[in-house]
């Protein structure tokens, strides 16, 4: 067994480190909305109300957040293991059953929320959330046809198959794809219920996440309809600039500087931060 590279697992460090904050966060989001929920259930009888499809959007973040956070952790475990193993001849201590440190994270959330959750239970069927979405904007990932990895897009929501519990969703303006043809030149896909994150109402200022300065973010970078992995250089004032300042990744200028560009509180969604295979 070669050594394990001490340089990347501190680098794997720092990045579990991120995505314990990231969880926080959203965490956090979870239990007020969940609190304004429990004195206002009533709200979400509202046709214009979008608070059920954000909990399931920060659930499913928090979740895929949580396996990104176990798969790091036994990465480093392995790699301790190997490490303990060339420094003592003597067999290395057992490990311990891993504890899911969300379950600790998430506690706060559920003891918040079963009152509300007998009060909306017959509006949270999948039919009354995913209908909602039917007609509007999302950033959906997809596969376009010769690209190497998927990509997230702006599409529109056609409809929610109940037998395949996937997404029909149509490129209004795409690039070559292997996607369905349709008419005017746009593409369908079909995509799972995890590879949808619906925007913020663009009317309200006040419906979009806070993500403070240093925070990732996927943002819809100007002039194209493709989101990219953004750092928040400036948040946006629900009250008087409605505008994001980002620096995207990979944007450099010819001396090695990110521009700051703005975008629109509503083109700007949770980063999910992605762990190789290893």
């Amino acid at each position: 067994m070669s050594s394990p590279n001490i340089a990347a697992m501190l680098d794997k460090t720092e990045e579990l480190d991120l995505i314990i904050k990231e969880q926080e966060v959203i965490l956090l989001k979870i239990n007020d909305l969940n609190e304004k929920l429990k004195t206002s259930p009533q709200v979400v009888e509202n046709p214009d109300d979008n608070s059920l499809e954000l909990l399931k959007v920060w659930y499913t973040q928090a979740m895929n957040l949580s396996n990104c956070e176990a798969n790091i952790c036994d990465l480093l475990a392995n790699q301790l293991d190997a490490l303990l193993e060339l420094q003592q001849p003597s067999p290395p201590l057992p490990r311990l059953p891993p504890l899911p440190q969300q379950q600790k994270r998430m506690a706060k959330a559920r003891v918040e929320q079963p009152k509300r959750q007998k009060q909306v239970k017959s509006l949270s069927n999948p039919s009354s959330i995913t209908g909602s979405l039917e007609g509007k904007e999302v950033a959906a990932k997809v596969m376009p046809q010769n690209f190497e990895k998927e990509e997230w897009i702006i599409v529109r929501v056609v409809c929610f198959d109940e037998e395949s519990k996937e997404f029909e969703v149509v490129d209004e303006e795409p690039d070559n794809g292997d996607a369905k043809e349709v008419e005017s030149g746009e593409k369908k896909y079909k995509v799972p219920m995890r590879s949808i994150i619906p925007f913020p109402s663009s009317n309200d200022p006040t419906s979009a996440p806070e993500f403070s300065p240093g925070t990732y973010v996927l943002a819809v970078y100007p002039g194209t309809t493709t989101l990219y992995k953004a750092r928040v250089v400036r948040g946006h004032n629900k009250r008087k600039k409605h505008d994001y300042v980002l620096e995207f990744d990979d944007d450099e200028n010819e001396d090695g500087t990110l521009p700051k560009r703005k975008v629109p509180f509503h083109k700007v969604v949770a980063f999910i931060a992605e762990v190789d295979g290893q």
